[in-house]
């Protein structure tokens, strides 16, 4: 890897790529096949979600929110597992759908880790990471009324995203972004 560049990201796209083993395919199976201790993976798998043009599916901007939120809190908490609810859980994706989507994902990616390294890795610990846990935290809370504000959900789990990012990679500059962009989306939203 030159320059000390990572390819976290694409690992997780092909994590995700290597469950689907069929027609469908279950998130359980999918969060097994991330890793079970892999908060960052699993977030940034949901923000995702929330950022492609699903958003625009009445009440999906909230569950993922909700469930955001809830793997923040088990962060959090020191939860060194993934749980989430048997109704999340057991819910089942189309194969082909999650494929389109990780193949669409695979060029911004790419793109993206040439500028991604692990670097300022201190701000990976406690108590520098709780600040925008905390922050990410208040923003999946009003992710359910942003559905009223077309695209501003998209807008919030795309600073998910990158939070997730930058854990993953452990990039302390991706974190600083994501940290700056966690305080402007709320106060670009007050004034919408």
């Amino acid at each position: 890897m030159p320059n000390g560049q990572t390819h976290a990201l694409s690992d997780v796209l092909d994590a995700l790529e290597a469950s689907l083993d069929g027609d469908t395919v279950t998130v359980e199976h999918v969060v097994d096949k991330l890793g079970r201790a892999s908060f960052a993976s699993v977030m940034l798998i949901f923000s995702l979600i929330s950022t492609s043009p699903a958003s625009a599916i009445p009440g999906v901007t909230a569950v993922v929110a909700m469930l955001v939120l809830l793997l923040i809190v088990q962060m959090m908490v020191g939860r060194e597992t993934v749980w989430l609810p048997d109704f999340v859980a057991s819910k089942r994706l189309d194969a082909r759908t999650v494929e389109n989507g990780v193949n669409w994902l695979r060029k911004p990616v790419a793109w993206v880790e040439r500028f991604i390294r692990p670097r300022l890795t201190f701000l990976f610990h406690r108590p520098w990471l709780w600040l925008p846990m905390i922050l990410i935290a208040a923003l999946t809370l009003f992710m359910p009324f942003m559905e009223i504000v077309p695209t501003s959900g998209s807008v919030a789990s795309a600073v998910i995203a990158l939070f997730a990012a930058a854990l993953l990679t452990r990039d302390g500059v991706l974190a600083c972004l994501s940290f700056c962009l966690l305080l402007v989306v709320p106060v670009t939203l007050y004034y919408i």
